[in-house]
């Protein structure tokens, strides 16, 4: 690849139950790829059923990176997958092989493709700390807490937002300087060599929410109680024990609700869930493609045209 020739990144997007992975799968085969995760729950590796992580056969037939890459104890943010994100596409055009970035966490796409405002790494000492007093305190005084310090972002976070204000309270903890402020500084840009294309699933509400049923009753077949199960014990205010589905699981194995009742609360949160992130998509990205219907390799294929005469040819 010339120095000065451009590097293409294949974006895949949509809600949940799209078929973002099939489709990212089938791309990478197709086209010598490197799927990168871009799906803030699939990092976390207990959570491989609850999350639909690709398959280990899938792991198998192709690369994949930055999925089940940390523990569910962890608190990982934007900015770390950014950097991780950064270097495995660096690696893929390296390797000349097309970097392939499949998720549905709006915010990750949009750090990657417009930059992100420079933010230190925040001990674990401190996140600790920080979770600790806000335990303590309630969320009414956390988020007065936080207004002390940082009125500006305060001003923008509900006081039951907890996992915002903790954030806030911890960029100013380790730093001594509000969130707001870091968040004023100019943007880490991306690469001004690499050219994005975007391929956005957009079935109808009517067929997502069927996927999404479908889905959740294969996925508890598959052992997602058990996986919830495994995380007995953990605070649950730690972001992955807030991902679609796991309060209602840990709710019925603590014998609170039936499973019925937990499978359709679950459903339910999750249908919502790829609501919103229709509408994200729909207000926030522009896509080269927009594939309006569920996943299915003949229609995918038939738009992979696209990905060779937009993302192939500009790196001769």
């Amino acid at each position: 690849m010339a120095d000065n020739a451009q590097k293409p990144v294949l974006i895949v997007c949509g809600p949940t139950a799209s078929g973002k992975s099939a489709l990212a799968l089938v791309a990478a085969e197709a086209f010598g790829g490197v799927v990168i995760n871009a799906d803030s729950m699939q990092v976390y590796r207990e959570l491989r059923v609850l999350t639909a992580r690709p398959s280990r056969d899938d792991e198998a037939r192709v690369a994949h990176r930055l999925y089940g890459i940390v523990s569910v104890r962890d608190v990982f943010s934007a900015g770390r997958w950014r950097a991780l994100a950064v270097r495995e596409i660096d690696t893929a055009h390296a390797a000349g092989q097309l970097p392939i970035v499949c998720g549905g966490t709006g915010f990750y796409l949009k750090a990657l493709m417009e930059g992100l405002s420079p933010m230190p790494e925040i001990p674990e000492s401190v996140r600790r700390r920080v979770r600790d007093e806000a335990a303590a305190l309630g969320a009414p005084a956390t988020h007065a807490a936080l207004a002390r310090v940082d009125p500006e972002t305060a001003a923008q976070i509900k006081p039951g937002d907890s996992q915002r204000v903790k954030r806030a309270l911890e960029v100013h903890e380790a730093t001594g300087r509000p969130l707001a402020e870091w968040q004023a500084e100019a943007r880490i840009a991306p690469d001004p060599a690499w050219s994005f294309g975007i391929v956005l699933l957009s079935p109808t509400r009517e067929a997502t929410n069927a996927a999404v049923d479908d889905r959740f009753r294969l996925m508890i077949e598959a052992g997602a109680l058990d996986e919830i199960a495994s995380l007995d014990g953990l605070d649950g205010d730690l972001p992955a024990l807030k991902a679609v589905g796991v309060p209602d699981l840990r709710r019925h194995l603590r014998g609170e609700i039936d499973l019925e009742t937990a499978v359709a609360l679950a459903q339910t949160a999750t249908r919502q869930f790829a609501k919103r992130q229709t509408t994200w998509f729909k207000n926030q990205i522009i896509a080269d493609i927009a594939i309006k219907t569920q996943y299915s390799e003949s229609i995918c294929l038939e738009n992979f045209s696209f990905i060779r005469e937009k993302m192939l040819t500009q790196s001769g």
